[in-house]
């Protein structure tokens, strides 16, 4: 079984609303740091960062989404990608942890970040997700193989949707709740049903589909 999760990376300016969003949706908030700029959520499967796009060092923009993801071992994991034929896989330390590097089928820069005990400056919060919300993003179609491929040796082939050539890389959700219910608690966001899918525009203006 892999260790790998998906944790796809919103930069935002409005972090405690994109926080409150997801909430809705299901997904908790796991760890927060001190300064407020971070914030991940567990879905039952998958998670979702939030970042503070004025403090990005990386020059993400405020609604950009970039697909990254959390594992418990990175050096073993550097192994499994380089005997699959992957030949730029770096690691480095930052302050908050390891970092793996590999890039992506079309050359983006892939981050995966290493679980760490050490949580000087954040704040672990109690409490589970909605096992039944499960995170499956979409991808840009262009290079379809080649992603199945990546995500296949990460231990991920399955969870993830394909758009349409040049689509950027979007939150979607699949939950076996009740619509309906899913409905209550979105009161005051823009919703368009479409028999067993919700499409929201969630607070950085940005679609976010709900699967039934």
């Amino acid at each position: 079984m892999s260790d790998v999760v998906v944790r796809p990376l919103r930069f935002t300016d409005r972090v405690a609303e994109m926080r409150a969003f997801l909430e809705a949706l299901g997904l908790h908030a796991r760890l927060e740091s001190a300064s407020g700029g971070w914030v991940d959520m567990l879905a039952g499967r998958g998670m979702v960062a939030l970042h503070d796009a004025a403090s990005s060092s990386t020059g993400g923009k405020p609604g950009q989404t970039r697909l990254s993801f959390e594992a418990e071992d990175i050096g073993r994991l550097k192994d499994l990608l380089e005997s699959a034929g992957y030949g730029d896989v770096a690691i480095w330390d930052e302050a908050y942890g390891r970092v793996l590097k590999v890039s992506g089928p079309a050359g983006e820069s892939l981050w995966i970040d290493e679980r760490s005990d050490d949580l000087y400056g954040y704040k672990l919060n109690e409490g589970v997700p909605d096992e039944r919300v499960t995170l499956t993003p979409l991808l840009d179609a262009t290079h379809q193989a080649e992603w199945r491929k990546l995500l296949t040796v990460l231990g991920l082939a399955d969870g993830f949707r394909f758009g349409s050539p040049g689509d950027e890389v979007r939150l979607e959700f699949v939950t076996t709740e009740a619509l309906d219910d899913v409905l209550q608690r979105l009161s005051g966001y823009e919703v368009i049903r479409s028999y067993d899918t919700l499409e929201i525009t969630d607070p950085d203006g940005q679609p976010v589909m709900v699967h039934g």
